[in-house]
């Protein structure tokens, strides 16, 4: 019965995440098949379960009804013995007899029996520790999913992670690793495979005068962008993303991020660059979001100790928070 209960705890969590629009917090959408595939999957798995179930409670009720049928037979028959003076053919010494044959042959069956029955139960004790943790483990995601809010990202999970830059050329081996500042899709291509889809993105942004960075292609453009940097240098670009006054070298230099998804939230992280604003400009707090246009130039950033990009600011104003804050690989 425990197994139909989370059979359909899951069916209706991973339903509550589509109706309550949530399920973006936790994957990609553009693999959203995945998880409609996994409720028809329940669904069908939860209607066979609960058929198994009936069925067995279905038979365990006609035997019942049998035996009690039986026994009823059994009485019926023997108050009909009783009424018409039937007397049982056998003598009180035959009766006596079996009922002591009986007695000597159940005390060879009882030590047995009551052998298996003890080494039976001390089997038993490991295969329900081992049930109630198994359904533990099953249970804790449900009342997680659907007792606790869902959280969205902001400054303080940078700040609680830190964040650190891989050289140009390394990447990182483990898909389920977050990612910081600059997107890398390597680990899903082969070497030959990921040079290949990097020439062709970067021939997608080349064309155009400004580098506008939106939600659509804010993780391909950036990934572009730090992949080659040296085709970018010089050129204008646009986006928008959330202050964070990491260890700057200057009081005008912040980064400008926004949470990403290139498949899901295992492999989530916070993509951006380096912001230096005019001098003039007043402090930011960690979480404002504005919209910046400028000029792409590099600069060495000591916290890292190499050359990162960095957006020379034109142009800036305060944005209020987009409904949906994150960005997704395309």
């Amino acid at each position: 019965m425990i197994r139909l209960y989370v059979l359909a705890g899951f069916a209706c969590l991973f339903i509550m995440m589509h109706l309550g629009g949530n399920l973006n917090k936790y994957i990609n959408l553009k693999y959203a098949y995945l998880t409609q595939s996994a409720i028809v999957m329940l669904i069908i798995l939860f209607l066979f379960e609960f058929v198994r179930l009936y069925r067995k409670e279905r038979a365990e009720h006609e035997r019942k009804s049998k035996a009690e049928r039986r026994d009823h037979d059994h009485e019926h028959d023997h108050e009909l013995g009783h009424a018409h003076g039937d007397v049982h053919p056998h003598t009180h010494h035959e009766h006596h007899d079996e009922s002591h044959e009986h007695h000597r042959h159940g005390d060879r069956h009882d030590l047995p029996h009551a052998h298996h029955d003890h080494f039976g139960h001390s089997h038993e004790q490991p295969i329900r520790w081992k049930r109630i943790v198994s359904y533990s483990i099953l249970i804790f995601p449900l009342l997680t999913g659907f007792l606790l809010p869902v959280q969205t990202l902001d400054s303080s999970f940078v700040k609680a992670k830190g964040f650190s830059f891989p050289n140009f050329d390394a990447s990182a081996d483990n898909p389920g690793f977050h990612q910081f500042l600059k997107p890398d899709s390597s680990v899903f291509y082969g070497k030959q495979g990921y040079a290949k889809v990097s020439r062709e993105e970067l021939e997608e942004f080349l064309p155009l005068k400004e580098v506008g960075l939106t939600d659509a292609n804010y993780l391909k453009g950036l990934e572009a962008i730090y992949n080659f940097p040296d085709a970018f240098i010089g050129r204008k670009i646009s986006f928008d993303g959330f202050v964070y006054a990491g260890e700057q070298t200057e009081a005008n230099h912040y980064f400008v991020f926004r949470f990403g998804f290139i498949h899901c939230v295992a492999d989530s992280g916070v993509f951006g660059m380096l912001v230096d604003f005019p001098s003039d400009t007043a402090a930011f707090h960690n979480d404002e979001w504005v919209r910046v246009t400028g000029t792409l130039t590099s600069s060495f950033y000591q916290p890292f100790k190499q050359t990162i990009p960095m957006l020379r600011v034109t142009e800036w104003k305060t944005i209020p928070k987009p409904q949906d804050p994150y960005v997704y690989r395309a």
